[in-house]
């Protein structure tokens, strides 16, 4: 008979570069939190919705440009990756949160803290929203971020590829539509964090996680 391999004993290796896989996945989280951040301050700076809706597009484009974590363009894929994506999700989320709160608390310091007026206005629209309502927004705000994510990742032509990624900002911001880290961000901006805000902030996420999802299923059907 053939001799048996003898195990060795773990040196630990692979539990260290999962870790060091977590940490990076992490930072890349709150790094890209911080680009929405930019975008969110650039939206609340500018008194035309539609160039506010424009400029905050440069959050995602940062993003994708270098590759950073945002929990609603991750979760778009968690169906077509393995089980190690689907479980960095909920990372990713907190990261983002981390992220956008950094840069809130670095607005707030600044000459520029006149802006957490706009984002309490905003915040209070959500909090007197349904629940309802909260979910379907969320819903439909994600089926466009999957589409201007896509469309940067797959469309072959160069100026597309630029197109699908801001019109797919511009008019999910135009029409109102709940992206959970951008109400991060204005959360932490106007200060108006409570257990209703975080209700609602999970129901948004709920609804992002569901838009993310069900659009890319459907386009399998057609494939």
């Amino acid at each position: 008979h053939d001799a048996l391999p003898i195990c060795q004993p773990c040196c630990g290796g692979c539990g260290k570069d999962a870790a060091m896989k977590s940490v990076k996945t992490f930072v890349s989280a709150v790094l890209g939190g911080a680009c929405i951040g930019f975008g969110g301050t650039a939206f609340l700076s500018l008194d035309s919705k539609v160039l506010g809706a424009l400029f905050f597009t440069v959050g995602l484009f940062v993003i994708c440009t270098f590759g950073l974590n945002l929990f609603t363009g991750k979760v778009c894929y968690v169906f077509q990756k393995d089980r190690a994506y689907a479980w960095n999700i909920p990372l990713i989320w907190l990261g983002n949160l981390v992220g956008t709160g950094v840069v809130a608390a670095m607005m707030q310091m600044t000459r520029n803290a006149s802006i957490a007026d706009k984002a309490a206005a905003l915040c209070q629209v959500k909090l007197e929203d349904s629940l309802l309502s909260l979910f379907i927004l969320g819903v439909l705000c994600n089926i466009f971020i999957y589409i201007g994510v896509e469309g940067f990742n797959h469309n072959p032509h160069e100026l597309g590829k630029y197109l699908s990624l801001f019109f797919g900002v511009m008019v999910f911001i135009l029409c109102g539509f709940e992206h959970c880290i951008a109400d991060m961000f204005y959360f932490s901006m106007a200060g108006a964090w409570s257990s209703s805000a975080v209700v609602r902030l999970f129901v948004i996420t709920m609804g992002n996680a569901v838009g993310g999802i069900i659009f890319p299923e459907a386009r399998k059907l057609l494939i």
